[in-house]
């Protein structure tokens, strides 16, 4: 069955200022697809999704958004296509948590309209739907960050879009709240939405997400079904570590942890002395 392209990249180049991220990303990313980006700390991940969104200006390159040019939508047109959960969202003091879901509707609102009753249902809706319902009406300042996470999602959600932009979206979640993100987003994608997703959990990703975006050395490394990028060799490249990949005989899911680098724990061992003579002791070297 023929899928439909949301986007198209084409030899993006990306970063910031005088310095360059990320050169030469081709893509094109379909419907129904949960691509989750992956990379180590500085590879380039929150910058290349607020580049595809036009939060942060592209290098040299092409985005097309149901082939139109990115340029060519206005804010508002752009914000009824994709909804985006940035990291560290700061939020007024006073809003309640229906106030933040409630957000994600001004994109169909002119700018004299109120919420209207079917807004505000959708709206919780999409906290059940997030677990948060029952912080409708408590100010978002005396929820924990997790909370705050979820009801964000939410917002995102009633903002109907075809598109979702999730920048780090288990941030401050528990385990149990981290794994239903991942559901979340897997049901969403089963129903049609496209979601790109900045990942640094890389067993969910394994398990949920449908394609990988792997950043590392300073291009977009490989691009493929979990099973072809989650290799020994490329997430070695890409995090410059000694990385295993074993299958859980349980679970069937991909574990991926690190090696022990002889060399570097002798140098830990040496560093740990030094720091217990000087806790024993109490001598200071300041």
């Amino acid at each position: 069955m023929m899928q439909e392209t949301v986007i198209r990249i084409q030899n993006l180049t990306i970063g910031y200022e005088n310095k360059i991220i990320i050169s030469g990303i081709n893509a094109d990313i379909h419907t129904g697809e949960l691509v989750g980006i992956i990379g180590r700390n500085g590879a380039g991940k929150s910058t290349l999704l607020k580049t595809i969104r036009g939060l942060l200006p592209a290098k040299e390159g092409k985005i097309l958004y149901f082939d139109q040019p990115l340029a060519s939508y206005g804010e508002k047109e752009l914000a009824r296509r994709v909804a985006y959960l940035q990291q560290n969202v700061e939020t007024g003091f006073g809003y309640t948590g229906l106030d933040i879901v409630l957000t994600g509707r001004y994109p169909y609102m002119k700018w004299w309209e109120s919420e209207k009753e079917e807004d505000k249902e959708l709206a919780r809706d999409c906290m059940s739907y997030t677990g948060t319902l029952d912080l409708a009406e408590r100010p978002v300042t005396e929820v924990s960050g997790g909370q705050k996470q979820r009801i964000l999602l939410a917002k995102v959600l009633a903002q109907q879009t075809p598109v979702l932009f999730l920048d780090e979206p288990t941030t401050g979640l528990d385990m149990v709240y981290r794994e239903e993100i991942f559901r979340f987003a897997r049901e969403l994608a089963n129903m049609g939405k496209t979601i790109l997703m900045v990942i640094h959990e890389l067993d969910l990703a394994a398990a949920y997400c449908s394609r990988i975006f792997l950043l590392g050395e300073g291009k977009l490394l490989a691009d493929g079904r979990p099973d072809e990028v989650f290799t020994e060799e490329l997430l070695s490249r890409a995090y410059e570590a000694d990385i295993t990949v074993e299958q859980n005989p349980k679970s069937g899911r991909l574990e991926i942890t690190t090696r022990e680098n002889p060399q570097a724990k002798e140098k830990e061992k040496d560093l740990l002395k030094k720091i217990c003579v000087q806790q024993q002791t109490g001598r200071n070297f300041g």
